[in-house]
């Protein structure tokens, strides 16, 4: 019988996955293969908590094969030398996948498509991963768009998005020779941070939809309010997920619209629109493929970072800082690979404001620590936050976080579950003004580092 392989990327999934549904809609025999490729050019090794991700996600897609009547193949090495032996050893007539959108990705799945092409074999790729083609909605002039607003409002106008396509009943195959998963030897080995994903995540398609039911049946409603709070259960925490293609933006969006009534609707579109920011950043990085390591506006080139010391970083990437918002959220980073937005955007602008550190710096530790980082959306939020990027939050938009913390978490639920020492402080959100025993001093005077910030942006060439 003829043979296609399913090529698996970022869409660790079964149920509204294209390339797998052409798969099995042919009739053939189908071969699903993950290639770990740390070889090509210009992709990114991943981080090490993506790495953890990885590993389990891995592990739940290949029992959801297996209950379906086919082993997920692995493979070790550069996709261009990888799969064109997979097809050999297989006899595949047609190789199928979802598309990627990094600038190396893509070099690297035209390079393949070609050689197979070359070589009379079918070679196709679909869209799975984003409800618009970062190509498809321009602007009047043609041009990708620079703001979010005006971009949002056209993709909802340009196209509502497609059904879910449903997850095959059956597949069969032939069963070819796997490298071992352990063997990869993917997660890291730190054992406290190890536990805390352990004890927060459920990496895979099961645990990705039990994570939209539980949203949308508990915290859909109030959603638009809650959602800047980080002590409360309000968020849908499903960013890894979608991350790692365990759940489409398709079932995604369209549960929640499902789910939409009179008292949720207001709710939905601001859930709805969190979406199209990753639409924004994905769209962003299509057509700026060096988002991590370029500053999307010029100008920022001259500005005067500071070289960081080593005690500042260190306090930052630990929650050592003596601000309690600051140390709560790279504590919680640090304890389950995740930190809630409003805290990003704090801990961001701490980093690059009142330390004056090269947002650049903060970007490749969250690429290390986060499970939801991906290539788009931790480049855009970094650059976001300091300015220099599309749609930016001016410079001059400097987070205080005691402020931050008083307004979204007065009573201090979420400074308390992650810095328990503040529990004895006599001022929980300026523990400074008080006794706080076991919290260090603040590292820096925040007046004086606004100070210093504003004064360093002012120095800039203007665009």
């Amino acid at each position: 019988m003829a043979v296609t392989l399913v090529w698996f990327r970022d869409d660790l999934r079964i149920s509204d996955n294209p390339a797998l549904a052409a798969a099995a809609d042919s009739g053939d025999d189908v071969v699903a293969c993950y290639v770990l490729d740390e070889e090509t050019e210009g992709i990114r090794p991943r981080g090490g908590a993506s790495r953890w991700w990885l590993h389990h996600s891995l592990a739940a897609l290949t029992a959801t094969l297996e209950d379906l009547g086919i082993p997920l193949v692995l493979r070790r090495g550069a996709a261009a030398e990888v799969l064109p032996r997979l097809v050999d050893e297989c006899s595949a007539h047609a190789v199928v996948w979802n598309r990627r959108y990094g600038l190396a990705e893509r070099t690297a799945d035209a390079a393949v498509k070609t050689a197979f092409s070359e070589n009379g074999i079918s070679a196709t790729s679909y869209q799975a991963n984003l409800l618009y083609e970062p190509w498809e909605v321009t602007s009047g002039t043609k041009e990708p768009y620079k703001v979010f607003t005006p971009f949002w409002r056209a993709c909802l106008t340009f196209r509502t998005p497609r059904r879910p396509l449903p997850a095959p009943d059956t597949l069969h195959g032939p069963r070819l020779d796997s490298e071992g998963l352990d063997d990869w030897a993917l997660p890291p080995t730190e054992p406290e941070w190890i536990r805390g994903l352990q004890e927060t995540w459920t990496p895979g398609e099961a645990g990705a939809q039990e994570r939209l039911d539980d949203f949308l049946d508990s915290g859909a409603e109030g959603y638009n309010e809650n959602r800047e709070r980080p002590g409360m259960q309000s968020t849908s925490m499903l960013s890894p997920h979608l991350r790692f293609g365990e759940i489409s933006p398709f079932e995604v969006w369209h549960a929640a619209q499902d789910h939409k009534d009179t008292s949720t609707a207001h709710d939905i579109r601001a859930f709805g629109s969190e979406l199209g920011w990753r639409e924004f950043s994905w769209q962003l990085l299509y057509f700026n493929p060096d988002l991590a390591t370029v500053n999307h506006r010029s100008e920022f080139d001259a500005f005067a970072w500071e070289d960081p010391t080593t005690a500042d970083l260190s306090a930052w990437q630990h929650g050592t800082t003596g601000y309690p918002l600051i140390d709560a959220g790279m504590r919680q980073l640090h304890g389950i690979g995740w930190m809630h937005n409003r805290v990003r955007m704090a801990t961001a602008s701490f980093l690059i404001k009142n330390l004056m550190i090269d947002w650049r710096v903060g970007e490749k530790w969250f690429w290390e620590r986060l499970v939801d980082a991906d290539p788009a959306s931790n480049a855009f939020n970094w650059q976001w936050v300091a300015g220099s990027g599309a749609d930016a939050s001016p410079y001059f938009r400097i987070f205080n976080p005691v402020l931050q913390s008083r307004k979204f978490d007065p009573e201090g639920r979420y400074l308390l579950r992650f810095v328990p020492e503040l529990t004895e402080a006599d001022n929980l959100h300026e523990p400074w003004k008080g006794s706080a025993p076991g919290y260090p001093e603040p590292i820096v005077d925040l007046k004086e580092s606004r100070e210093r910030a504003l004064s360093a942006y002012k120095a800039l060439p203007k665009s």
